[in-house]
């Protein structure tokens, strides 16, 4: 690129906030649009897997981020009532050094708030981008939802989420596939439970509970968790209906030991539900605009690598336009550095999330038989981690989707240039 870009960044989430940083920090002019008046955190807790952190280092906001969040060493799950292991995966069987960060949505806001603030990268808050229009020499203008015209960008980037309103600006639009199945989730204390690990129970494939310690939240010193429950999203007026008594028996009966964590909720209210779609844009840009994280690529959480992915999307758009020699060519490089890391994670997301919600029977016995003892071939169970790591281009493969160089992390040096 001959020169410094202006461009729009819609959206506040780790996506857009993350992108801002890439950007600036590659001298791009960029400025931020939030649809709320005052930009929040939406959602629990997540996991950064270690392609994630060195994301993070990469703009400085590691250090911030291990501050708040839990560090996570493996994966276990374990089927009810037979008690049959389903998987116990540790990242230290690919690398002692590599680790996963579990963090509250709170706090991983507040890293990267502060990083775009340090940046002092300008902010419009109670602005919900629309629809584009185009100045007299072609450049998108970003119109709100009030029909009210902003200043003409160079590019924008939609870092909206799954419910995108530019998405069908894409060059070959999708329509979201919702998930059946979705899942309710509370913050509660960590008191009590194994730390180092997220943890999860299943009955079939149609009753999944999950505990993952995320650390601290702003202001906050407690140690706190994030449980989830998988349920179908038809069945939450039910749920609601029922009273907590029901749900609180139903979670004590596939996993007694978690009374004390679950004490303190005393009202459905407090389980707020999460819904889940699946859509990959073919092409994660258009005229003049790109694509990142769920805008681009939404899918349902169960390999754990959606933010991870969304700042590995910004990372690789800052890389390709510093690289091309148009936005044209550089939007379409960042499409190819990302497309098979893309392809491969959607697929395998589709294919594991039946395995863990489903109404068939026979899913979850399969399941229980296959998962962990296929984990004893150490070829596969290293496989396996990387996948969940968001080290894995494809199942023969082990590099990441996008070269970190400069980051400010020594994991950055355990990741793989893209080849």
């Amino acid at each position: 690129m001959t020169g410094p870009l202006s461009i729009a960044v819609c959206g506040c989430g780790p996506a857009g906030l993350a992108a801002a940083c890439f950007l600036h920090d590659a001298e791009h002019r960029v400025r931020l649009l939030e649809r709320f008046a005052e930009p929040r955190p939406i959602g629990a807790g997540l996991m950064l897997q270690p392609a994630g952190l060195a994301a993070l280092g990469r703009i400085g906001a590691l250090d911030a981020a291990l501050a708040y969040g839990q560090r996570i060493d493996g994966l276990y799950g374990r089927s009810e009532p037979s008690g049959q292991v389903v998987f116990d995966l540790s990242y230290a069987a690919v690398d002692p050094a590599l680790h996963g960060l579990a963090i509250h949505r709170a706090a991983i806001f507040e890293v990267l708030w502060q990083a775009a603030a340090a940046r002092r990268i300008p902010v419009e808050t109670g602005v919900e981008i629309a629809a584009l229009a185009a100045d007299a020499e072609g450049r998108p203008v970003p119109v709100t939802a009030a029909g009210r015209r902003l200043s003409a960008v160079d590019l924008v980037v939609d870092a909206t989420g799954s419910g995108s309103a530019l998405r069908p600006l894409a060059r070959a639009p999708v329509r979201p596939r919702p998930y059946a199945y979705g899942a309710v989730w509370a913050t509660v204390p960590a008191a009590g439970l194994r730390l180092d690990r997220l943890e999860q129970r299943f009955r079939s494939a149609r009753e999944m509970l999950g505990l993952l310690p995320v650390g601290r939240m702003p202001g906050d010193d407690v140690p706190r968790a994030i449980l989830f429950w998988s349920l179908r999203v038809a069945e939450h007026p039910a749920l609601l209906a029922a009273g907590i008594g029901a749900w609180r028996r139903r979670v004590l009966d596939l996993w007694p030991e978690i009374e004390p964590v679950i004490a303190g909720i005393t009202d459905p209210g407090q389980l707020t539900l999460a819904r889940y779609a699946q859509a990959t844009l073919r092409q994660p840009f258009g005229d003049r605009i790109a694509f990142i994280g769920d805008a681009a690529h939404s899918t349902s959480p169960q390999l754990g690598a959606g933010v991870t992915m969304a700042m590995l999307d910004g990372a690789a758009l800052a890389d390709a336009l510093a690289a091309a020699p148009d936005i044209p060519a550089a939007l379409a490089a960042y499409a190819a550095r990302r497309r098979q890391h893309i392809r491969f994670y959607q697929r395998m997301s589709a294919l594991l999330t039946p395995a863990f919600q489903s109404d068939r029977r026979w899913i979850g016995t399969f399941r229980d038989l296959t998962f962990h003892p296929s984990t004893r071939l150490p070829w596969l169970k290293r496989r396996m981690i990387q996948t969940f790591a968001g080290l894995s281009t494809g199942p023969f493969a082990a590099v990441t989707p996008v070269a970190l160089a400069g980051a400010a992390d020594p994991i950055s040096d355990r990741v793989p240039a893209v080849r």
